[in-house]
């Protein structure tokens, strides 16, 4: 597995910081020595190790913009974006780490009690504690808003019965960012609350799925059978919680597209090194245009998606909208890097068919994102919703 490290160029061009260089520095380390060599194995292994979280942990890549007070570095939102995508050109898996981190804990630093969020999100960002995000259910899917577990007010606590599906680490995680419904199902969106749960509480079991990729990450669902949450572990105001995490999205769809397109861009540099070591009738494979015009196509493409991700990132820490752009992210990055990684593949003709490469694993690994986290066909009906909106001012 090849692994770029020439941050100076990098940051050159995309305008990064000399902190920032230095971040990606530290994860790039860790990714070409810790997380590459062991992609495969981890996979087999079904998890995420502790041992590799804690590390992780220790060179501060979860969490990094998280407030200070909470454990994190309080550094801007491009650089957790840094990092991410360093991260995942070792382990695309071991991204989800920093990815759903950063989502949930954005959630739990905004909208949780000064005393919960002391406690539980330096657990995150140590990597002691995975944190999930709970949100779709069997019947919902895309529509979100349509969700039906229920939470009933009981005193001092809610009691939480139903079933949330497609849950991402959902038998791994210790903590989990749960959306109930406190009020109507006609009132939708205006009737859900957020939780902070843990994973522990009684009445809680757990299922996973036997997908086709991210199998170190994993996915199932998790059912709450009566179970007791207190009212102080209410993220918000009792019926802000999809206004909550649909905030939250518009920063983790342009994270989730740099951790595609680091597969994409890994990829590709081992393919342009291969042609040019591979001969074919006497010359190398890079001689022939049929072959270098594809992987050409290919990084201006993922050239272009990967800056409009970091101009997303850096709207959001300007405080400009960037909704639009996010949802762009979200649609094209995970296609265009399966896109990528297939034509990679083909480009190495029957080893690239093999197990004993990486591109099997990680045309199954990002294929997943095609569906997760909202779908194409949503991302562009915000797409088309935000420029209409527009053209109508």
């Amino acid at each position: 597995m090849t692994i770029s490290t020439d941050a100076a160029a990098t940051a050159t061009l995309l305008g990064w910081t000399p902190e920032q260089a230095s971040f990606r520095e530290t994860a790039m380390r860790f990714a070409a020595d810790v997380l590459a060599p062991s992609y495969k194995a981890t996979e087999k292994g079904g998890f995420i190790p502790l041992s590799l979280r804690q590390r992780m942990g220790a060179l501060g890549l979860i969490g990094v913009e998280f407030p200070e007070q909470y454990g994190g570095l309080g550094v801007d939102h491009v650089t957790s974006g840094v990092v991410l995508e360093a991260i995942s050109e070792g382990d695309f898996n071991v991204g989800y780490i920093q990815l759903l981190g950063s989502l949930c804990g954005a959630i739990v630093a905004r909208h949780a009690s000064r005393e919960i969020a002391a406690r539980v999100l330096p657990r995150v960002v140590s990597g002691d504690s995975l944190i999930a995000l709970a949100l779709t259910e069997p019947q919902g899917g895309s529509d979100a808003a349509s969700l039906v577990l229920k939470a009933t007010r009981d005193g001092d606590d809610y009691i939480l019965d139903g079933e949330k599906t497609s849950i991402s680490m959902a038998d791994q995680a210790d903590l989990a960012v749960v959306f109930a419904r406190t009020g109507t199902v006609a009132e939708r969106a205006h009737g859900v609350s957020a939780f902070l749960v843990e994973m522990s509480a009684p009445g809680i079991s757990r299922t996973r799925f036997s997908d086709l990729g991210q199998h170190a990450v994993g996915r199932g669902s998790i059912f709450f059978d009566k179970v007791r949450v207190p009212a102080a572990n209410r993220l918000g105001t009792e019926g802000s919680g999809f206004v909550q995490v649909m905030q939250g999205f518009d920063f983790s769809r342009a994270l989730i597209g740099l951790q595609c397109l680091a597969v994409a861009r890994v990829s590709l540099a081992e393919t342009w090194k291969y042609i040019s070591e591979r001969k074919a009738f006497g010359k190398p494979l890079a001689d022939n245009q049929g072959v270098t015009f594809p992987l050409a196509e290919a990084e201006t493409m993922v050239t272009a998606a990967r800056l409009l991700c970091y101009r997303t990132l850096a709207a959001k820490d300007a405080g400009a909208p960037h909704t639009s752009e996010a949802a762009m992210c979200k649609w094209w990055a995970p296609k265009l890097a399966f896109e990528v990684v297939q034509t990679c593949l083909l480009m190495h003709g029957h080893a690239g068919w093999s197990v004993d490469l990486p591109f099997e694993q990680r045309l199954r690994d990002v294929f997943g994102l095609q569906i997760g986290d909202g779908t194409a066909q949503i991302m562009k009906l915000i797409i088309a919703r935000e420029a209409l909106k527009a053209a109508r001012n």
